[in-house]
């Protein structure tokens, strides 16, 4: 994913296969980035994705795919038009397709996302 049209690490290389351990915790100490994803895994159509963000994301909506955050630790912020949903480890929040959102976190947070497998991150143009 570029970083000349958006400030992000967005890995969408799937890194584990069914089957196989996922060690987040040695995923998200290894992380310096400020805005990071990696799509984790697969399961059946949709992928899981972590994230280890601070900062940012930019206003954006997915026209036809709905899309589950889950906040591990940390503080995380879903600006929607109308409200701001303010999630804190333990709590997840589903933003319905063709929703305008801004995620956003004032501290280092970790995050795992659900979403289609053919979703475009940044969202859909």
């Amino acid at each position: 994913m570029s970083t000349e049209t958006h400030p992000y690490l967005t890995r969408l290389d799937v890194l584990h296969a069914a089957g196989e351990l996922i060690d987040i915790p040695s995923l998200v100490a290894a992380n310096t980035h400020p805005w990071y994803n990696q799509t984790l895994c697969q399961v059946n159509d949709s992928v899981v994705r972590l994230g280890v963000v601070q900062g940012e994301y930019h206003w954006h909506k997915h026209d036809s795919l709905d899309e589950f955050f889950y906040v591990a630790s940390g503080r995380f912020l879903i600006d929607l038009e109308q409200r701001s949903v303010d999630l804190r480890p333990g709590q997840a929040f589903v933003v319905p397709k063709g929703v305008l959102h801004r995620p956003r976190a004032s501290e280092k947070t970790v995050i795992l996302m659900v979403e289609g497998a053919d979703i475009v991150p940044t969202g859909d143009a």
